[in-house]
């Protein structure tokens, strides 16, 4: 059993800050726990704009603080998220985020990320994984 808290993982290897500038993620169910997910709580800064395409991971997400235009660049189709509302990128589309407020959000990807993931030019994580065991 892991118990674990985000204040726990506060200013620690596990708390990545994008090299843009425009979130934060606190990463508290990693790859290498070999769970088959990972389990994060992100900040999206408001004012902000961040464009992604998770080639290689699915997402779901669950706002649970603040509001956020999510826009599916693909379609143009645009959605509110606020409290309480998830959305699931079970398509790997390639989608922006604009937070109106700081939006916090708690993020599952499979396969799970490592930690070390930041989003490169186009937006895509690496599919990055731990050394077998053994």
């Amino acid at each position: 059993m892991i118990v674990r808290s985000f204040k726990d993982i506060e200013n620690t290897d596990r708390h990545v800050k994008a090299a843009s500038g425009t979130w934060e993620s606190k990463r508290i169910v990693l790859a290498k726990e070999r769970v088959g997910f990972s389990l994060h709580e992100t900040v999206l800064y408001a004012g902000t704009e961040t464009s992604m395409w998770y080639a290689n991971h699915i997402e779901a997400v669950l706002c649970v603080e603040g509001e956020a235009e999510l826009t599916n660049d693909e379609t143009g189709e645009k959605h509110l998220i606020t409290p309480g509302t998830m959305y699931l990128l079970d398509g790997h589309e390639k989608h922006t985020m604009r937070p109106k407020t700081d939006f916090r959000c708690v993020c599952v990807f499979n396969p799970p990320v490592t930690g070390r993931e930041d989003h490169d030019e186009n937006g895509v994580y690496p599919l990055l994984t731990e050394p077998d065991e053994g």
